[in-house]
């Protein structure tokens, strides 16, 4: 990882970006650092550049669904570190970020030391969890092992502008390559969003996705 010198910052905070972006490139030697405000738009950026070492996501900005978002992007660039750096300080949050395959979840409390310490263990292969998780109180937890119930996506799926687009064009029978062509996108990127619309529907194959995602697409224009 010392080699490569690219991240990516994922939150719709502006100033929290330009702190992370401080970290990253004065503590971390990072020559570059991507910022984005939205879900697609980092998506868009993995999916033109395998050259991203670290990847930082926050829970709350537009797009992120929870769990399901991270591991998409996990799924299609496994070679790059995510994790998520989130204002809730849920055990629940946590669990399933970590299910997901996410190389740590960072409390956006912690101050500039404990983050900067966070991602160096990150970047030095550790799973970064922080030491709240080890707080027993009364919140319901899931097992470490389990994901969350999928949700009915006839009634509740909320995609992003640009998955609704692709979920479209998945309906229509189009490939990865002519959805890329048709939207002007890097095939990599279509990958994340295929993935990430396969785990919000609950499904593992082209056509079923196809199939719920006409009725759910129907669904959205009679509202």
């Amino acid at each position: 990882m010392t080699d490569t010198k690219v991240a990516l910052v994922a939150d719709d905070d502006e100033f929290f970006r330009m702190a992370l972006r401080a970290i990253l490139q004065n503590r971390l030697g990072f020559t570059e650092v991507i910022e984005t405000g939205s879900l697609d738009e980092a998506v868009e950026h993995l999916g033109r550049r395998d050259d991203v070492a670290l990847a930082l996501f926050d829970l709350a900005m537009p797009g992120m669904q929870g769990a399901g978002s991270l591991r998409a992007v996990r799924e299609v660039r496994p070679g790059t570190l995510a994790a998520i750096v989130s204002g809730s300080k849920r055990r629940r949050d946590i669990l399933q970020a970590l299910e997901a395959g996410g190389h740590g979840y960072i409390p956006k409390g912690s101050g500039v030391v404990e983050l900067g310490q966070a991602l160096e263990m990150i970047l030095k292969g550790f799973i970064y969890v922080p030491p709240i998780l080890a707080d027993i109180g009364a919140e319901p937890d899931l097992e470490p092992n389990a994901s969350p119930p999928p949700a009915d996506p006839a009634v509740s799926a909320n995609f992003t502008p640009r998955q609704t687009e692709v979920l479209g064009l998945i309906v229509q029978g189009k490939s990865n390559k002519e959805i890329a062509r048709a939207l002007s996108l890097g095939e990599g990127t279509v990958k994340i969003h295929v993935a990430a619309l396969f785990r919000t529907l609950g499904v593992s194959s082209r056509s079923a996705a196809a199939a719920i995602g006409a009725r759910v697409l129907s669904s959205t224009a009679t509202e």
